[in-house]
């Protein structure tokens, strides 16, 4: 199969291209680079099933040449992303899906939007369920992000009821894992590159706030296995297993070595207070479960990390 993936250059869409070129896809990559790296595609250099487009996608967008998929991950991700580009993130969740799935029709191509767990809110019902329509504030700085990719699962299944797009939509919660970038605003990243430099973990609010945190070669499987086998409803992909952000810095304390003290700052607004996947739909809809643990992904990213900034 040939196949398009927007955002490739990032953090997930780069690891979803090793995927399916280990599967035997041919894959065309596209980015603009807003967020995502170059350094993330350098392996892929030589490699004739992969082919890279510089590309900003809330433009007209074409590909030569047939199309059996179109994977539209671009956008910026992270809650520092997205607030200091928040025109930015508006336009890829209308514009860009917009463009990507205009050409996902005129190829006669499947679909799958990178949507996520951002759309519930901050949730009143937990764990999260599918049916859940979410409790988004529209107007506060985090609904760029949030409201982008409603309106994005809007317009996926418009196309998919009126032009019968085939078509998957994937709630993506908290994921984690090499490649992410140094202080990207995620708990993750930032708790464990303040962790190598020895500098204070900044913890927002009491800590007790809850994550579920799914390491990414667990979430590429599933999404590879919705694309595949999956059907229009939106799906969550995640690891249920809840931690507060107090755990999670004292995981990433205890397997660096660190000696960094923790520090407190006020809770940003809106930010959820819970948030953890109902996996129902993907444990019966694919056979999917999530395999690493915490620990274990820890020590991968941090080993990571630790060539990063060395």
């Amino acid at each position: 199969m040939r196949v398009l993936i927007t955002g490739v250059a990032g953090f997930l869409g780069s690891h979803l291209a090793d995927r399916l070129l280990a599967a035997g896809y041919e894959v065309v990559g596209m980015d603009n680079f807003i967020t995502g790296s170059p350094d993330n595609l350098a392996h892929l250099t030589g490699n004739g099933r992969f082919s890279f487009y510089r590309h900003d996608v809330t433009n007209f967008t074409y590909v030569a040449g047939p199309l059996d998929g179109v994977f539209h991950f671009a956008s910026p991700a992270s809650p520092r992303d997205y607030l200091e580009l928040p025109i930015q993130t508006l336009k890829v969740g209308s514009l860009g899906t917009h463009k990507a799935l205009g050409l996902a029709l005129a190829k006669k191509a499947r679909f799958l939007l990178a949507s996520t767990s951002e759309v519930y809110g901050d949730p009143l019902v937990h764990p999260q369920p599918e049916s859940y329509w979410g409790n988004v504030n529209p107007i506060g700085p985090r609904g760029v992000y949030d409201e982008a990719k409603r309106f994005a699962e809007a317009l996926v299944m418009a196309y998919h009821r009126y032009h019968g797009v085939d078509t998957r939509i994937v709630r993506i919660f908290n994921t984690y894992g090499p490649r992410m970038r140094p202080r990207d605003g995620r708990v993750v990243s930032n708790f464990i590159v303040q962790a190598l430099s020895e500098e204070p973990l900044t913890l927002y609010g009491d800590g007790g706030q809850t994550r579920s945190f799914c390491y990414v070669d667990d979430l590429i499987e599933g999404i590879v296995g919705l694309f595949e086998r999956g059907t229009p409803e939106p799906t969550n992909v995640g690891n249920p297993v809840e931690f507060t952000v107090l755990q999670l810095a004292e995981h990433v304390l205890r397997l660096t070595g660190s000696r960094s003290p923790i520090v407190r700052e006020p809770l940003p607004e809106d930010d959820p207070k819970v948030r953890q996947p109902d996996i129902s739909r993907a444990r019966a809809l694919l056979g999917w479960e999530p395999k690493v643990p915490l620990a274990e992904g820890l020590e991968r990213t941090i080993a990571y990390f630790r060539t990063k900034l060395a």
